[in-house]
């Protein structure tokens, strides 16, 4: 769940406001952990069955054409658009790294700096599936904590900077507009975790007297539990120390202890190597099912080879093209989380389990349908015009 996201927050708070920020922020951790209690008990809501797969349980609750098409490309976008910004952060992380430990290092394109952290995947994405990558995403895991952690302590002993000031950013009022547009795309990536947590509790195994959804249960509240606290102080204390000057990386925006700033972005790029194999895998796993059932290719380490480290140098050649990290969060969060996380899973728990008009369940699944709709188009149109307000200024690959 705490994802390289959780480092924009800061960002998002500074064209939202305090008010606002932190209305949004606990709304969304609010609905996204409703939503994750629904994809949890929709797993198993046939006797016998398992919905291993989101699209899948998407084509049980709309039909096998119409639900492979409503939940498939929302969940190949989020995972693909997680695996893109995370080569741009391995890459913007590291380069940070290396400037700090040895200040004497040769100056490097950030390009290249993309190119050698996303160089590991060509080898770690050879893994056979997603039970192979545990250890690669526990480490991840305990890297995101401590990162985030070291992100906002090293904010509150630092304290504000001079003149800091919390005032909205002076632009021009449609500038403004796009970008507290984008801050709510940001938000709404920092929440990821929908478009993998069915395939992850297909790994527990399942009887009658212990169905998965018990143990799923309690790993999700653990899960936003951590979440709370790797998310809230780094939004909020992130924003006090640097008011609206701070940066879309706040790890980025840190100067001292130097040793402790150079660890948490080496945490960093050890977190989103093993986050990006979580959200390949289970691309990998559709890319060679499509090959070998439609284009009748026998299955093997040849095709696992050439599939995935095609996929790899695709992700790759994307993020050194456009390495927008606040912006490719904005734009990914609305065109694709916010389906994922906030609404999708509402709207297929209506189909399926058809609660009366006008009842509680119903009115709480309508609003958050509702407010994921909102974010999305609002989150997407930002992201998308901040993108290209930013190319027509940037020097691709340099």
């Amino acid at each position: 769940m705490v994802g390289a996201g959780v480092l924009s927050l800061p960002y998002a708070m500074a064209y939202l406001g305090w008010g606002p920020g932190a209305v949004v922020l606990v709304m969304s951790w609010c609905i996204t952990l409703y939503t994750m209690w629904q994809m949890v008990e929709l797993h198993e809501c046939v006797p016998g069955i398992r919905f291993d797969r989101y699209y899948e349980l998407g084509q049980y609750a709309f039909g096998p054409k119409l639900g492979l098409w409503v939940v498939l490309p929302q969940q190949l976008i989020v995972q693909v658009g997680c695996d893109i910004v995370y080569m741009v952060t391995g890459g913007k992380c590291l380069k940070k790294f290396l400037e700090i430990a040895c200040p004497n290092f040769t100056k490097l394109r950030q390009s290249y700096w993309i190119c050698i952290s996303g160089s590991i995947h060509f080898f770690l994405s050879q893994l056979p599936n997603i039970n192979s990558v545990a250890g690669v995403s526990l480490a991840a895991a305990v890297m995101s904590l401590s990162y985030s952690t070291i992100s906002w302590v090293a904010c509150l002993s630092r304290g504000p900077i001079a003149n800091v000031s919390y005032a909205y950013k002076k632009s021009s009022p449609t500038n403004s507009m796009f970008r507290i547009f984008n801050a709510l795309g940001q938000i709404s990536f920092a929440f990821a975790g929908h478009g993998v947590i069915l395939e992850i509790q297909a790994t527990i195994p399942s009887t009658l007297e212990k169905p998965s959804k018990i143990s799923m249960w309690k790993g999700s509240i653990v899960s936003y539990f951590i979440t709370a606290i790797c998310y809230f102080p780094t939004a909020l204390v992130g924003y006090w120390a640097f008011g609206h000057d701070v940066e879309d990386n706040l790890l980025l925006a840190l100067k001292s202890p130097e040793w402790l700033i150079a660890s948490a972005n080496l945490m960093v790029v050890i977190h989103v190597i093993g986050s990006y194999q979580v959200y390949a895998m289970p691309v990998f796993d559709m890319i060679e099912r499509v090959l070998v059932k439609r284009f009748k290719l026998p299955p093997g380490l040849a095709l696992r080879l050439i599939a995935r480290t095609t996929y790899v140098a695709l992700t790759l050649f994307i993020a050194v093209t456009f390495p927008f990290f606040g912006d490719l969060l904005g734009f990914f969060g609305g065109f694709a989380f916010a389906p994922n996380s906030f609404f999708l899973p509402c709207t297929i728990w209506l189909a399926i389990k058809k609660p009366k008009r006008f009842s509680i369940s119903w009115m709480v699944n309508w609003t958050c349908i509702f407010m994921g709709l909102l974010i999305m188009f609002a989150s997407t149109i930002g992201g998308f015009r901040n993108i290209i307000i930013d190319a027509s200024t940037y020097h691709f690959y340099s």
